[in-house]
């Protein structure tokens, strides 16, 4: 069992099994590091632009495998856990684990508050914050490794250590702190299960390659390259026919015109559409400026009964919350984002912007 203080997480690796179901390598948590270390200024950065009038930075973390036994040792006796599995380009466990402490600091920072109650609405600020550096993570991993990877929506729940769970492989965890400015670092623990880890690493850690046997094969010479046969074949035909034990007359005309007489085949070069160093983040977003996303404008609200709703009639008066003169509210795609006046623009109705919603305001969205 955990105490309440969490302890310095070791970042030695643990050796892998025999059979390499277990544990990472020292290679792969090399690899894991520098992956995680790369992303985490981006995620710093749109983890600040939710705070308010906070800036906020993330430390380099320390990776590790562990067991279930290893993370109950690691991790305070009560927790926090946003549950973001990864469900498409990846797919498996992954958490974040947070002191009741750092969630609620985090939280209350999301919406406004010095002194936030973990209920519903701190909770859901907090899924907001961890999801938004989730994003970033799975936009990097995915150009890594190739594929576009997706969570499912985020979970938030109180938990305690000595129910948490980690699969029979156990998990890799990065620990690290969330600095928020004028409340300071927040210690996180965020878990990836080996099937994500094994997932990852397969594609970024460069596999080893034999080198190629000088020595010809035994009781026989050295077969010449493809590329040396073209050569040589180039330089002088018969030479090369000549060469190739079996190869008759017939075989040789047709082997001289695939060479000479044929299409000349080459591989396809595609261009690289990776997004160039420093321009990652301009580069994802641009894409995604021609969607079109539905916005509205809402007069107000009411609540009515059934038997009154059934009795409404031409001419009835239907009276909503929203005095006169106050301002509407402007939604994309259902969620509150700016509030403004009705104006007429010829003979059309429009909505002059007032008002930008602050992050605290969409939180109470959530409830």
């Amino acid at each position: 069992m955990g105490s309440d203080s969490p302890e310095p997480v070791e970042s030695a690796a643990v050796p892998a099994e025999a059979d390499g179901a277990q544990g990472i390598n020292e290679q792969e948590q090399s690899a894991l590091m520098d992956l995680v270390s790369s992303y985490k200024d981006a995620q710093a950065s749109n983890l600040s632009s939710l705070m308010v009038d906070k800036s906020v930075t993330i430390s380099t973390p320390e990776i590790s495998y562990v067991s279930e036994d290893d993370l109950k040792n690691r991790v305070p006796d009560e927790l926090i856990e946003v549950k973001l599995d990864f469900s498409e380009g990846l797919q498996g466990g992954h958490s974040f684990l947070l002191p009741v402490e750092s969630a609620t600091s985090i939280a209350g920072t999301v919406v406004g508050q010095d002194d936030v109650e973990l209920n519903d609405m701190a909770l859901g600020a907090l899924t907001e914050a961890l999801s938004t550096i989730t994003g970033v993570a799975l936009t990097t991993i995915g150009d890594k490794i190739g594929a576009t990877i997706m969570p499912v929506t985020g979970e938030s729940s109180k938990i305690q250590t000595a129910n948490l769970q980690v699969p029979p492989g156990g998990a890799v965890m990065a620990s690290y702190s969330i600095d928020i400015e004028g409340v300071g670092p927040q210690q996180v623990y965020e878990t990836f299960d080996m099937t994500v880890v094994k997932g990852i690493t397969v594609k970024i850690v460069a596999p080893t390659v034999a080198p190629q046997a000088a020595a010809a094969p035994a009781g026989g010479m050295a077969q010449p390259s493809m590329a040396q046969a073209a050569s040589q074949t180039a330089s002088n035909p018969n030479q090369f026919t000549a060469g190739m034990p079996g190869l008759g007359d017939n075989q040789a005309d047709m082997s001289m015109g695939m060479q000479f007489g044929g299409p000349n085949v080459q591989p396809v070069q595609f261009p690289n559409l990776g997004p160039s160093a420093g321009s990652q983040d301009s580069g994802n977003i641009s894409l995604l400026m021609d969607v079109y996303m539905e916005m509205s404008v809402e007069l107000g609200r009411t609540k009515k009964p059934i038997r009154e709703i059934l009795g409404m009639g031409e001419g009835t008066i239907i009276e909503l919350d929203k005095l006169a003169g106050e301002p509407v509210d402007i939604l994309v795609n259902h969620k509150l984002i700016a509030t403004g006046e009705v104006v007429v623009i010829d003979e059309n109705f429009g909505v002059r912007v007032t008002e930008i919603v602050s992050p605290s305001e969409r939180m109470k969205e959530i409830t």
